[in-house]
């Protein structure tokens, strides 16, 4: 029994942002409902594959983000299919979907609609640029991407080196913390309608999202009337916050405050710097030429030497790689690699598991992505049809 094991979702959502949030819900124990439409989620033929594309009913991507759900493919097109959701609506406690603004509406199936059919439902959608309901632009009914979320949203701007371009962070943050930011929402709705009764709707714009993701950028330019930029991996306003290179990799230096630096200082024999430099102002002013000093030390150690020098003194860590993560033995103990079914496949797959950890109702991936349709006669029942395509 998960905390949400008393709520059924139905799942319009398809690709990225959309199906983490549903799968958030699904670990936390929701009956989670994904229609599909004809031919499935787009994603569902995006690789990784473990082996043999043509035999595995879905790639890594699909996997990834769709476990734990049930499937039924739908053509809204059609009217029983659509007889057949309006079913699940006036039994579902809530609906996710991120089309762009008006898809539903053309299908009849707007929000308005819906809760003709259940006037408590928890409504909710995730679009690039918001719906009108809750706050009108013109760029409502734009496509949006991850991509497109972090060149507006400031993210591209203030990653990457200081003389390199713009950059993408490695993650699509986009996409997963609008993801989780609606998943937020969701349960705040869940919790009010628990209060009162009413059901609302919830809507998490990508572009918005982004914003809120770039606080500290946002807050940088209202204070100081400059534009924040690229700094690679250091700090605006700490020092050495930073990643150095090493013997044998990369490793971080997270110098929080003074004491952290004088005992940075002593573990390279160089008190005279803290000395020099004791307060955090003193060292941003100097900070080119102290990350030369903090360089030619790192460099000279391996990744264990810096880290085990550091440790319990100063927060160090080293850059992993996903192999050193795979055997990482916290990973293992903390169950951050959860191993599923592979359809077609002659092995399991491990996919990310859920970082929420609950004494009592504890969160975790409640089995492989379902197949196309997979679940159309629990859903529907013994007479349901399969769609027009099949």
């Amino acid at each position: 029994m998960g905390a949400l094991s008393n709520l059924r979702v139905v799942d319009l959502t398809q690709v990225l942002a959309g199906p983490y949030c549903t799968m958030l819900l699904a670990d936390l124990g929701a009956d989670v409902v994904k229609i599909e439409r004809p031919g499935g989620d787009m994603i569902r033929s995006n690789p990784p594959f473990v082996d043999d594309p043509e035999e595995e009913a879905y790639g890594g991507y699909f996997q990834s983000v769709n476990r734990g759900k049930k499937s039924i493919e739908l053509d809204f097109g059609e009217e029983e299919d659509r007889e057949d959701f309006l079913s699940l609506v006036e039994e579902a406690d809530i609906v996710v979907e991120n089309y762009r603004s008006g898809t539903m509406e053309k299908y009849g199936l707007g929000y308005e609609t819906l809760t003709e059919y259940n006037p408590d439902l928890i409504y909710s959608s995730i679009r690039g640029f918001g719906d009108p309901r809750t706050g009108e632009t013109e760029r409502q009914g734009q496509p949006s991407f991850d991509l497109i979320a972090q060149a507006l949203g400031g993210v591209m701007e203030t990653t990457g080196q200081p003389d390199g371009p713009p950059t993408k962070t490695g993650p699509g943050v986009g996409d997963l913390f609008t993801a989780t930011l609606n998943c937020i929402g969701i349960l705040a709705a869940v919790n009010h309608r628990e209060q009162t009764g009413e059901g609302q709707y919830v809507d998490t714009a990508m572009y918005d999202s982004m914003l809120s993701f770039t606080e500290r950028a946002i807050y940088q330019q209202s204070y100081t009337g400059e534009a924040p930029t690229r700094r690679g991996n250091s700090h605006p306003t700490l020092f050495p916050y930073d990643a150095f290179e090493t013997a044998d990799g990369y490793a971080v230096i997270a110098a929080f405050n003074n004491n952290h630096w004088a005992e940075l200082c002593d573990v390279m024999g160089r008190e005279d710097l803290a000395e020099e430099y004791p307060t955090t102002p003193e060292r941003l002013e100097h900070r080119e030429a102290l990350r030369e000093e903090l360089a030619a030390w790192a460099i000279e150690q391996t990744n264990d030497e810096l880290v085990g020098a550091l440790e319990g003194r100063v927060p160090a860590a080293p850059v992993q790689t996903t192999e050193e993560i795979f055997d990482d033995p916290h990973v293992a103990a903390r169950d951050m690699l959860v191993p599923v079914e592979q359809p077609g496949a002659d092995r399991d797959v491990e996919i990310a598991g859920n970082p929420i950890k609950m004494s009592e109702t504890n969160p975790e991936p409640r089995g492989r992505a379902p197949l196309l349709d997979e679940h159309r006669e629990e859903v529907l029942g013994k007479d349901a049809e399969t769609t027009a395509d099949d």
